[in-house]
């Protein structure tokens, strides 16, 4: 398959690489003084695996996503904890830090932050 015809999915090396790279994003996160409070109440055994179902579909890989969308998802997070702008700027930025320690091309990961933006109205419940 071509570069120009693969999903962003299989350009970043599909399955594995985005079980890899939501795990290491969890690190980081959970280790994020600005976001970590976030998950105190967590299965993060079953985050992560909503993480990669959602990414993987996000990304243009088979769809098995099947939990709530992501206004319904974080709408508790912003009413109870105040969610907001600069908590989903920092996961965007532990995000892309995390592409760049597994050596995803700098193209990559601004369509990855792009996609991340695009859910950010939903995120925040506006």
């Amino acid at each position: 398959m071509s570069e120009t015809t693969a999903t962003l999915y299989e350009q970043l090396g599909g399955e594995a690489a985005v079980n890899a790279a939501v795990d290491i994003f969890y690190r980081k996160v959970l280790s994020d003084y600005r976001i970590n409070r976030f998950f105190d109440n967590t299965d993060m055994d079953k985050q992560a695996a909503k993480q990669k179902s959602f990414l993987t579909m996000a990304f243009g890989g088979p769809n098995n996503y099947s939990g709530a969308d992501m206004r319904q998802a974080h709408a508790h997070l912003v009413k109870k904890l105040g969610l907001d702008d600069s908590h989903f700027d920092a996961v965007v930025e532990n995000l892309a830090a995390t592409l760049q320690e597994l050596n995803v091309p700098q193209e990559l990961i601004n369509q990855v932050a792009a996609i991340a933006e695009s859910t950010r109205n939903d995120v925040l419940d506006r």
